[in-house]
């Protein structure tokens, strides 16, 4: 039995544009989409401002109800549940994501902290979740469509972590789509005043030599290998200006919310859905 696209709902905007995408994914798969509302008030929350668990639970009742009409409405054919959990957000969404194909959130309205790109719970999660998380921010699909000039998918790649999960969702995804795979790898010399074209070649090299497994294994997905010197983040952030999808890596070792300061910088300044992948 395959696993569901779940899609973190709160009625927000970022929530709503998730949902969008998760639906629109899971009907490309042809995977069942199932939404999850978190009811739990901040452990920090002042008494006079507590709501009551029949106001928390009719107000999960009410986002949910409206939620499976779009739903509905966007994608008739869809296999769909809808859950109301009373626990924290993190411990819901990072639950779901583990009996899930996919995690899909927002990247407003999770978090306790407004004016970031993503916020507190978002993060907590994309740093713990077993299974990939894809943030998408406000505004997909309103339209009713992906942005169609939004054509390839970008993904990055550490090729001395051996990143073979990040490379298979990347090459899988582009290739459910029908669109080409860009994968760009990228080397910061703190110490040369200059990359000289030995560097170049060897870690050149290197990139094929990671990709050509996938390619062999996708034949029909269009590679493109970009091997340059710079910042990761800055190449991938500009690359995602025109791109359908970005993919990152995140290791699973890493211990509390750290996610890597190239993938923390995308999911913050990424223009185009983010999907972060973790790897061994």
């Amino acid at each position: 039995m395959s696993r569901p696209v779940t899609v973190g709902v709160d009625g927000s905007e970022g929530s709503v544009a998730a949902v969008d995408w998760a639906a629109d994914e899971a009907a490309l798969r042809g995977d069942g989409l199932r939404l999850v509302y978190a009811t739990r008030w901040a452990e920090h929350q002042l008494g006079a401002m507590k709501v009551s668990h029949e106001d928390r639970a009719g107000d999960a009742e009410g986002v949910l109800a409206v939620t499976e009409r779009r739903v509905g409405s966007r994608r008739p054919e869809l296999a769909l549940t809808a859950d109301e959990i009373e626990d924290a957000p993190v411990s819901v969404l990072l639950a779901a994501a583990g009996e899930a194909e996919m995690l899909v959130v927002g990247s407003h309205g999770l978090g306790s902290v407004r004016g970031f790109v993503v916020g507190s719970v978002g993060q907590e999660v994309v740093a713990e979740a077993r299974r990939p998380v894809v943030l998408v921010r406000p505004g997909y699909g309103t339209d009713g469509a992906a942005v169609p000039e939004r054509r390839k998918v970008v993904l990055g790649l550490d090729v001395i972590e051996g990143e073979d999960e990040v490379l298979h969702f990347g090459f899988d995804f582009a290739g459910r789509h029908g669109v080409p795979l860009e994968v760009v790898h990228t080397w910061h010399d703190s110490f040369v005043h200059h990359s000289t074209a030995a560097t170049r070649e060897e870690r050149a090299a290197a990139l094929a030599r990671a990709v050509r497994p996938f390619r062999d294994r996708f034949p029909a997905t269009e590679v493109t290998e970009v091997s340059a010197p710079g910042r990761a983040a800055e190449h991938l952030v500009e690359a995602a200006s025109d791109a359908r999808l970005v993919v990152v890596g995140r290791r699973r070792a890493a211990r509390g919310s750290h996610i890597g300061s190239v993938t923390h910088a995308v999911i913050h300044h990424a223009s185009c859905p983010v999907a972060v992948v973790p790897h061994a």
